[in-house]
C-alpha cells in the first residue's frame, strides 16, 4: 500500500473529551491523553484457503492480489475480491491476510519515557502480527491472540522500526462449536432463523499511538458504596522501570473544566516489571447517585507518577450507583425499580448506527437493554452512561458444552471483564443463555460446578454486578439455593389468554411446563419469592416462528396488552424482543439503518 501521503508525526496532543459532545474518536472506553494515528483504511489482503502463508512466510514479503477495508469482517471482504455481492459460504476455517505500509512515526520529545504501541480494537478469533517479519507478542505475552469482542495491544521495538514499516496480520476463524460465537453459525447451529451468518475479522479499527514505558493501562474496575461514599477502583500498572511510584486519583464532575477536583487521593506504590492490578479506595463527598433519571457522572484522572515526577494518566468517567436484588425486587439505589427491557442483536450495525438505535430504545420507554449474546463497540457502554440506560452484557456464548468450550468461554468472560468494569449502566451479566454451550446442564455435574464456580467468582471479584447462571430456563439449584441472582424465564406466545395463564404459573412458583424447559435444574428448588422473577424474553410479533400480529398498529396494540399483564403480577421486569429487524427475524420496532421507531413513542414504558 502506498504510504507517501500519510502523515505520521504524533506531535500533536490528544484532548480527552470532557462532555458528551465530544467525540471519544477511538473504540475505548477508557482514555489516554496522548497522540494516535488510525491505521484504518485500504490494506492489501489475500485469502489463504490451503494455510501455506506461515510455510511460505508470507510476513516476510507476499504479492497480494486484492484490497480490503479494514475494519471490515473476512467474510465482505472475501466477497468484494470474488466480485459477489454477498458474503461466500464457507465450511470449517477460513485464514486471510491483511498487510498495510506505514512510515516511521515520530514522538515530540526523544527524551519523554515514552514508546509505540498497536492497539487492535477487536480482531479475531485467532490473530497472529508481524511487524517487518518480525512476530509480535501482546503486553499479555501471546504470540497468538484469541477472541475477537475485545481489544489488545502490542508494544513496539524503537529498534525494530525502519524509514517505510510493515504491518502484517494474519487472521484465522472456524466454525468450532467450542469457540464463543453468540448467534453466528456453526457445526452445531446452521444459518436460518434465529442463527446469522458470521461476522468476524477485521471487526474494529486498529490505531498506532504513543505510550509511557511505565503507566496505566486503560482499563479502570469501579465498584461504589453508596451508603458511605467509598468508591473502590482497580488500576492496572505497566511497568518496565521497577521502583517508586505514586498513584494519584483526582475526581471531577463529568461535565465542566473546573480547576478544584472534588477529592484527590496519593497512595505511595513500590513497583516491580510487568503487570499488576491494585485496589484503592477513596470518598467522594456529598456524591450525586447515578440513575436513569439522573444520569450524573464523575470524571476521574488517574496518574502514575514517577521519581522524577513524570506523569502518566488515563482518564475514565464513572457514576455511584448500587444494584442489587432483594426477595422479589430490584433495587437501584436502594430504590425499588422495575426493568422495562428490550433484547437488542446489533449484528453488523455499524458504531453510528448503534448510536441511534440506543436513543430509539430510550425514545420506546427503556430503562434497560439486554445486547445479547454479542460484543459492541465501548463507546456504546459510555453512551448507556451518559443518556441513562441499564445494560445487561451476555457472554457471546459457545455452541458445544465441552471442556475446550468451558475454558474458551471462561477466556472470553475474563477478557470483557477487564474492559466492562467501569460502567455504571452495566448492572446484569448472563453466563449463559438458553444452555448453548451448555447444552448438558441437566445431566453434566461438570458443566453445572463450571456455571456455579464463575457465578462464586463474579459474586466475590464483581459485586458491582448481578449474575445469571443461564437465562432463560434450567438455572441451577445447589442444596436447594438458587446459583443465579435472577430467576428469568422466556415465554412465547401470540395468544393472550395463554399468556395470562403462563404469568400466574411462573409467579406462582411453577417451575415446569412454563418456559420450554424446566426453569430449575439440579437440587430440588421451591420458589416462595426469595428472588426476583424477570420475563428476559417475550413478544417477538412479527417473526413467523413466534406468531402474533404482522400489521404494526396490531402489534403495538398486542404489546400494551402483554405489558399491562406483566405489571399486574410480582414481576421485577421484562425484556421484549426484539429492538431491530436482523436477517430472518423480522420483529424489530427500530428501522436498522435510521433509528426510526415504527411504534409509539413511550410503548415498552410501564410508567
Amino acid at each position: 500500500m502506498d504510504s507517501t501521503n500519510t502523515n505520521f508525526n504524533l506531535t500533536e496532543g490528544m484532548g480527552i473529551p470532557h462532555t458528551a459532545q465530544q467525540e471519544n474518536p477511538l473504540p475505548r472506553a477508557v482514555l489516554r491523553p496522548n497522540t494516535h494515528y488510525l491505521l484504518d483504511g485500504e490494506w492489501s489482503f489475500a485469502v489463504d484457503p490451503d494455510d501455506r502463508g506461515l510455510r511460505e512466510q508470507w510476513y516476510l514479503g507476499h504479492k497480494y492480489q486484492h484490497t480490503a477495508h479494514w475494519p471490515g469482517s473476512v467474510e465482505a471482504h472475501m466477497a468484494k475480491a470474488k466480485g459477489e455481492q454477498q458474503a461466500p459460504a464457507w465450511r470449517d476455517k477460513v485464514i486471510a491476510w491483511y498487510e498495510r505500509e506505514f512510515p516511521r512515526p515520530e514522538k515530540s520529545s526523544k527524551s519523554s519515557p515514552s514508546m509505540f504501541q498497536i492497539t487492535f480494537g477487536a480482531c479475531g478469533y485467532e490473530t497472529r502480527v508481524w511487524l517487518n517479519g518480525r512476530l509480535l507478542s501482546t503486553i499479555e505475552g501471546e504470540e497468538v491472540h484469541y477472541g475477537e469482542y475485545t481489544s489488545f495491544s502490542y508494544e513496539l521495538n524503537e529498534e525494530h522500526l525502519l524509514p517505510v514499516n510493515h504491518l502484517t496480520v494474519r487472521i484465522a476463524d472456524t466454525m468450532s462449536a467450542e469457540i464463543p460465537r453468540g448467534k453466528q453459525e456453526s457445526h452445531v447451529y446452521k444459518r436460518g432463523g434465529i442463527w446469522y451468518q458470521t461476522y468476524t475479522g477485521a471487526v474494529r479499527s486498529v490505531w498506532l499511538e504513543t505510550v509511557e514505558r511505565n503507566r496505566l493501562r486503560t482499563r479502570v474496575g469501579v465498584n461504589s458504596i453508596i451508603e458511605d461514599s467509598l468508591v473502590r477502583f482497580n488500576v492496572t500498572t505497566r511497568i518496565h522501570d521497577p521502583g517508586q511510584y505514586t498513584l494519584r486519583l483526582k475526581v471531577y464532575e463529568r461535565d465542566g473544566e473546573q480547576a478544584e477536583p472534588l477529592a484527590v487521593s496519593d497512595f505511595s506504590l513500590r513497583l516491580q516489571a510487568g503487570q499488576k492490578q491494585q485496589y484503592v479506595v477513596m470518598k467522594v463527598p456529598d456524591g450525586v447517585q447515578w440513575s436513569p433519571e439522573n444520569p450524573h457522572l464523575y470524571r476521574l484522572v488517574a496518574q502514575l507518577i514517577d521519581a522524577t515526577g513524570y506523569t502518566a494518566e488515563i482518564e475514565a468517567h464513572f457514576g455511584l450507583r448500587k444494584f442489587e436484588a432483594r426477595g422479589r425486587h430490584l433495587f437501584l439505589n436502594n430504590k425499588e425499580i422495575y426493568i422495562d427491557g428490550i433484547l437488542y442483536q446489533p449484528g453488523t450495525a455499524t458504531y453510528e448506527e448503534m448510536r441511534q438505535h440506543m436513543y430509539a430504545m430510550k425514545e420506546l420507554g427503556c430503562n434497560l437493554v439486554r445486547v445479547h449474546i454479542a460484543g459492541v463497540d465501548p463507546r456504546i457502554y459510555n453512551l448507556a452512561d451518559e443518556i441513562g440506560m441499564l445494560l445487561w452484557v451476555e457472554v457471546p456464548s459457545t455452541h458445544s458444552s465441552t471442556t475446550q468450550s468451558r475454558e474458551n468461554h471462561k477466556a472470553e468472560l475474563m477478557r470483557m471483564l477487564a474492559l466492562i468494569e467501569t460502567n455504571p449502566s452495566v448492572v446484569i451479566w448472563s453466563l449463559y443463555n438458553e444452555d448453548w454451550g451448555a447444552q448438558d446442564i441437566a445431566t453434566n455435574p461438570d458443566t453445572r460446578q463450571y456455571i456455579m464456580d464463575m457465578f462464586h467468582y463474579m459474586k466475590i471479584r464483581h459485586p458491582q454486578f448481578l449474575v445469571v447462571d443461564n437465562d432463560g430456563w434450567q438455572h441451577i439449584s445447589y442444596e436447594g439455593k438458587l446459583k443465579s441472582d435472577i430467576l428469568t424465564a422466556h415465554l412465547y406466545t401470540p395468544e393472550l389468554e395463554r399468556w395470562k395463564e403462563l404469568l400466574d404459573q411462573l409467579t406462582a412458583g411453577q417451575m415446569e411446563g412454563v418456559a420450554a424447559f424446566p426453569l430449575v435444574v439440579g437440587d430440588p428448588y421451591f420458589y416462595r419469592g426469595q428472588s426476583p422473577l424477570i420475563v428476559s424474553e417475550w413478544g417477538g410479533f412479527g417473526f413467523s416462528d413466534y406468531g402474533g400480529p404482522q400489521n404494526l398498529e396490531d402489534r403495538a396494540e398486542r404489546i400494551q396488552q402483554f405489558k399491562e399483564e406483566l405489571r399486574k403480577r410480582p414481576i421485577a421486569g421484562d425484556v421484549y424482543t426484539q429492538a431491530t429487524n436482523i436477517e430472518d427475524e423480522r420483529n424489530g420496532l427500530i428501522d436498522t439503518h435510521t433509528g426510526e421507531l415504527s411504534v409509539p413513542a413511550g410503548l415498552l414504558s410501564s410508567r
